[in-house]
């Protein structure tokens, strides 16, 4: 695997390096030795998936509270998506700053959001499926998000927004103090 530093301190966008033959490819896009190695978390207790019928649809901004906060593992195994994380560690130097990760079935590339992050998703194309791991158990009472449209982030979405969920329209508004969670 090639690990390549973002923006964000601590995030991590992570490239298979495919072996390949006459049968195809293999390649692995997990293992605990070269994660431990970057400091990453290592151990995970779920893989979740995700599927969307539209392009344009938005899942997110999704974040787990302490004492429940998560490291994710996202890729997209059919379509192609754009992913944003956002950085609420109040300690941290990338404190509610944001990058966007194009990951595709073509590009085999996955994003490690570390926990602290709120973590969402566009669609870019239709029929798409997402699969991520996950560090802790989803718990609901430590679910929390941030607007994906919150004027503080001014995330530049790529396409209008065609579905997304009551809930994810509705998150609260950053304020100048951020969310305080972390």
């Amino acid at each position: 695997m090639i690990f390549h530093e973002t923006t964000l301190k601590d995030a991590w966008l992570i490239e298979p390096e495919l072996r390949g033959d006459e049968r195809g490819s293999f390649a692995r896009t997990m293992c605990r030795d070269e994660f431990a190695r970057h400091g990453l978390v290592t151990d995970y207790v779920q893989q979740n998936m995700s599927v969307s019928a539209k392009a344009g649809t938005i899942r997110g901004m999704h974040f787990q509270r302490p004492p429940f906060t998560e490291a994710k593992l996202v890729r997209c195994v059919r379509g192609a998506i754009l992913d944003v994380i956002v950085d609420l560690r109040q300690s941290s130097p990338t404190y509610l700053k944001h990058e966007g990760f194009a990951l595709s079935a073509e590009n085999h590339r996955q994003l490690y959001v570390p926990p602290g992050f709120a973590h969402a998703f566009q669609t870019l194309v239709d029929d798409i499926e997402v699969s991520y791991l996950v560090s802790a158990p989803y718990t609901p009472e430590a679910e929390g998000g941030v607007r994906y449209s919150d004027p503080m982030l001014d995330i530049k979405w790529p396409l209008p927004v065609t579905v997304i969920s009551e809930k994810d329209a509705n998150w609260p508004l950053l304020t100048a103090e951020g969310l305080g969670v972390f």
